[in-house]
């Protein structure tokens, strides 16, 4: 079985930074694309940023310039630093990975939890 594990979230003031960190751990035998997600109140779900298992980066718009996504192979560790927050930040940002588990040939997306982040003053 596969985990993905959030953390780092909380309340910050706008203009402020967080930095949040995504651990996998299980029977994993390989994995490929990670990436956050956020979903705020009334909204669906949308992509944050992505990063491959080479280094290559994909940001929303939204997030350009202010967000930075990288990602640690050995310790199957995925991190999000966001700078310059602003109050349309607030939303629950989900951890994505795309893995293949050590009992199965099939790749499949796993998600975290989630963890909160809040801007506001």
């Amino acid at each position: 079985q596969v985990h993905l594990v959030e953390s780092g979230g909380g309340l910050v003031q706008p203009g402020g930074s967080l930095r949040l960190s995504c651990a996998a751990s299980g029977s994993i035998f390989s994995i490929y694309t990670m990436g956050w997600y956020r979903q705020a109140p009334g909204k669906q779900r949308e992509l944050v940023a992505t990063i491959t298992s080479g280094g290559s980066t994909n940001d929303a718009d939204s997030v350009k310039g202010r967000f930075t996504i990288s990602r640690d192979n050995a310790k199957k560790m995925v991190y999000l630093r966001m700078n310059s927050l602003k109050s349309e930040d607030t939303a629950v940002y989900y951890c994505n990975a795309a893995l293949r588990s050590v009992a199965d040939t099939t790749i499949v997306d796993d998600w975290g939890q989630g963890t909160q982040v809040t801007v506001s003053s």
